[in-house]
């Protein structure tokens, strides 16, 4: 059986998860990118076929005029659209097309949950080539939170305390990304969760999820992610309701909430597994072979009732990051050890010797340390203690 594997540039997540499992599937891959010397540097041995993935009719060209398709996927922000709609071209299995488009577009996102009467946050769209100052007049709370229509991974994402923060943000993101729509909206209040969940198109299993840590306003930059094995059956129906609002519930999704007052509201809503190693981190606290299962559901298969997770298990994932701009220059190596009940993994995330920018978002991590174990307090102290011990130097 053959599956189409669409990407732009290569991810953990691809590289580390879902090709091995393709490979243990016994399903051979061919990988559709507009990058395709890094996915060959990144995955030796895998078919890659050079596409403009972010045009439909051309993935849609390129599978016809290769090999028959038993499956078309991607676990890319961007490219959800263009997937599902080749897998309902050739007749196979995938997301519904709307809910895809729902998702990446957070302006549409707001505007069908509010039609739907699933829930109303305040929001003005600022399009294309139109001036940030129209922002100055939007009917808005404050503070409120500016950033891409379509963005990913809290890139370009700001708080502004009043209108004139407002517009300097909005002008700035314009500077970087000048054809890029933006959406301002309301700040929600509450903690911020992440939920994680897998559907076959008739039956939806909840994995727990996240209880994220972020940086200091006005960035919302990930810098910590604690696993919650359920949240209070309230809360997890509210999500639930809304993602059904939005059509969403085939295969993986990773949806961002914050909770208030008993309250859940959705950020955003990523319809593809959850990223930056958090992926593996879920698999192995849940004991389940989770890039194995999202891809059976690509390939038209049920879901079993009871997917054997585990509930009873500690993790947490602390990302290393930059704190200005420069060279790095010192750093640790990658690791794997396990002790006091708790296996940990550091892997770097970037070489010693590269120079970056400050970028104020995920960008600007250095490393990542996943933890695992039965003792939630001995996970705890063993990431803290690599975090302490560890060096990162950066050389301005």
């Amino acid at each position: 059986m053959r599956m189409y594997l669409l990407a732009r540039n290569p991810t953990d997540s691809v590289t580390d998860g879902f090709l091995p499992a393709a490979a243990a599937l016994g399903l051979d891959v061919t990988v559709l990118t507009d990058h395709p010397d890094d996915h060959r540097a990144a995955c030796p041995g895998v078919e890659v076929l050079a596409c403009e993935v972010t045009d439909v009719a051309a993935v849609i060209g390129r599978i016809a005029t290769h090999h028959r398709a038993d499956a078309v996927f991607t676990n890319s922000d961007h490219l959800q659209t263009q997937t599902a709609l080749a897998a309902a071209y050739f007749g196979l299995p995938g997301k519904d097309w709307r809910a895809t488009l729902r998702a990446k577009n957070k302006a549409e996102l707001r505007r069908h949950l509010a039609a739907r009467g699933a829930d109303t946050v305040h929001a003005t769209e600022l399009p294309a080539g139109q001036d940030p100052s129209a922002l100055a007049g939007a009917a808005l709370p404050y503070p409120c939170v500016v950033k891409p229509r379509e963005g990913v991974a809290s890139e370009d994402v700001l708080l502004a305390r009043d209108a004139d923060e407002l517009v300097a943000h909005a002008t700035a993101i314009r500077g970087r990304r000048p054809d890029a729509p933006l959406l301002a909206e309301e700040f929600l209040l509450g903690q911020l969760y992440t939920l994680e969940t897998l559907g076959d198109g008739h039956c939806r299993h909840v994995l727990g999820g996240f209880r994220t840590t972020v940086s200091a306003p006005p960035a919302f930059i990930e810098a910590q992610h604690d696993f919650v094995a359920a949240q209070p059956e309230p809360v997890t129906a509210q999500v639930l309701a809304q993602l059904d609002a939005l059509g969403v519930g085939f295969g993986a999704c990773h949806t961002e909430f914050v909770v208030h007052q008993g309250r859940a509201r959705l950020i955003e809503v990523n319809y593809r597994a959850i990223g930056d190693q958090c992926d593996q981190v879920l698999a192995d606290v849940l004991g389940v072979p989770l890039f194995a299962l999202i891809l059976r559901t690509h390939l038209g298969e049920p879901l079993p009732a009871d997917l054997g997770t585990r509930t009873d298990r500690a993790a947490r994932v602390v990302y290393a990051l930059a704190d200005r701009a420069g060279t790095l220059t010192a750093a640790p190596a990658a690791t794997d050890r396990t002790a006091d009940g708790v296996h940990l993994a550091y892997r770097p995330l970037r070489a010693v010797g590269t120079t970056r920018p400050h970028h104020h978002t995920n960008r600007d991590y250095l490393g990542v340390i996943r933890a695992t174990g039965d003792d939630r307090d001995a996970v705890v102290r063993a990431t803290d203690a690599f975090l302490a011990d560890g060096r990162w130097e950066i050389t301005a």
